[in-house]
């Protein structure tokens, strides 16, 4: 089982939803791990039985609530070991430090950083960023326009992190109308991505193909229009 990890302070639950969704539909076995400390998926996700901590199956997607560290979760699951829990991939949500830790992102196939540039997420995030004491490369991923002044904020807040950053970064513009579109996805407890602006989508077949390079880009274009 590969970890793909995702740090940041900014809500990433619905976007980690979409890719699980898309890789589980090419038969890839996928479970989203909720160890931030809002845990917004159980209240967002849901489940017939909740509890302090479970894994429930939401559109084939296995989600992980409750769980604040990967041994927890391999207790849950009866296994000693990550590669018995029986998946293809784990995506690690964390907007904390002990996140980081407890899921042992550092050895993750693929780490993401997230973040808008409201004060809250930027530098909550950045706190995260400046514990982390292991050299790790990181792909960024901001919800704003693409604007220099913006990255060269971040570049000067982030100095001192132990972060090598991919050239590749991805942004997700905030204006384009996809905010109500996951609202009302939520509300219906349905995970769709008809009516996602085009730059939303080109952004999670950028994400699922580098999560696994085996997938061709237009089949993935082509099996997004189908959800």
């Amino acid at each position: 089982m590969k970890k793909i990890g995702f740090i940041g302070a900014y809500d990433k639950t619905d976007l980690l939803l979409y890719i699980a969704k898309i890789l589980t539909r090419k038969g890839i076995r996928v479970i989203v791990a909720d160890a931030t400390i809002t845990q917004k998926s159980r209240y967002s996700v849901p489940t017939i039985t909740p509890s302090e901590s479970y894994i429930t199956e939401f559109e084939g997607v296995d989600v992980a609530v409750g769980f604040n560290s990967i041994e927890k979760l391999k207790q849950y699951k009866g296994v000693e070991d990550e590669s018995r829990m029986n998946y293809d991939y784990m995506l690690v949500d964390t907007d904390s430090y002990a996140g980081v830790v407890n899921y042992n992102i550092q050895t993750a196939e693929k780490i993401y950083f997230v973040s808008s540039f409201d004060a809250y997420s930027l530098k909550r995030g950045i706190e995260i960023l400046k514990k982390i004491e292991a050299p790790l490369n990181m792909t960024k991923i901001f919800y704003s326009r693409r604007l220099a002044k913006e990255d060269e904020y971040f570049d000067y807040l982030a100095l001192g992190a132990k972060v090598t950053w991919n050239e590749e970064r991805l942004y997700f513009p905030l204006e384009n109308g996809d905010q109500s579109v996951i609202m009302e996805n939520e509300r219906l407890e349905k995970i769709k991505l008809k009516g996602l602006s085009s730059e939303y989508k080109e952004n999670l077949i950028y994400l699922v193909t580098d999560i696994e390079s085996g997938l061709d880009k237009k089949q993935i274009r082509f099996l997004i229009k189908t959800l």
